[in-house]
């Protein structure tokens, strides 16, 4: 088997893997910084499609974690990517928040519920069953379905709070179509993110909390994987999934020195 090339670029997650409930984990105040020292091309990625990067970098920032913002890729912007590819210049009818709306407009995007091009669903804070509503009719008259990620689930200080992927299936039992989703695990969010900094899946590694998003995107694309257990998935369920991480470790820290 050949062994694989020496890894120039990297991708990583954010929730789990820098950051977990508003506080750095330990390590990636390191990371980050031996990232930028060595000028090695990287991004942080989320699924969260609810701030902008400049929302994101501000609240790194914050944390004591300098991220550039043009080295910060979300859900929202790999879904208005797509978009700009797919249909330039279209219009669509938008549940979500800043971050989605923003990306959106920037790749000059009308929103509108007139006959839109697209239904967009992200994630908000704010689902409402009038906006629900609304995204069933439209869908139900002919607008194609987009979703910027199918997480279920997304964490609070209170606890689990429902996501884009359970308003999607909601939306989906309405109206009997299945939205496409651009984020992760879809490749085409790690590719697309790849393709923004110049890097080639080859030599670009993935460092991910979650077996089902992160890992299994990393590994469709043809990148190394990192899983650390800082996060959602737990070293007793790893052997639960038909595939595995190029590498296991207990968190960011250990990777700084691979940098």
């Amino acid at each position: 088997m050949a062994e694989r090339k020496p890894i120039e670029s990297w991708l990583t997650d954010m929730d789990g893997v820098l950051i977990h409930e508003g506080v750095p984990i330990p390590g990636a105040d390191a990371f980050i910084k031996k990232l930028r020292e060595t000028g090695k091309p990287f991004l942080v990625l989320t699924n969260n499609s609810i701030y902008t990067a400049r929302d994101l970098h501000a609240r790194l920032a914050r944390m004591g974690l300098e991220v550039p913002v043009e080295n910060i890729w979300t859900s929202a912007l790999a879904t208005a990517k797509f978009l700009d590819d797919q249909r330039p210049g279209g219009t669509a009818y938008v549940i979500g928040e800043a971050g989605l709306t923003t990306a959106l407009h920037d790749i000059g995007y009308v929103l509108t519920d007139h006959d839109p091009d697209y239904v967009v669903l992200g994630e908000t804070r704010t689902y409402s069953f009038e906006a629900m509503t609304k995204a069933v009719r439209l869908i139900n008259a002919g607008a194609r379905f987009i979703c910027t990620n199918p997480d279920e689930t997304g964490p609070s200080l209170e606890g689990p709070l429902p996501a884009t992927g359970s308003v999607a299936a909601l939306i989906t039992k309405a109206t009997g179509k299945e939205p496409y989703f651009a984020g992760k695990p879809n490749p085409l969010m790690m590719r697309t993110g790849l393709n923004a900094i110049g890097a080639h899946s080859e030599t670009s590694a993935m460092i991910g909390d979650r077996m089902d998003t992160d890992i299994l995107a990393g590994l469709e694309a043809g990148m190394q994987t990192f899983l650390v257990l800082t996060g959602l998935t737990t070293q007793a369920e790893i052997d639960r999934f038909p595939f595995r991480p190029s590498k296991i470790v207990q968190s960011i820290a250990d990777i700084v020195e691979r940098v």
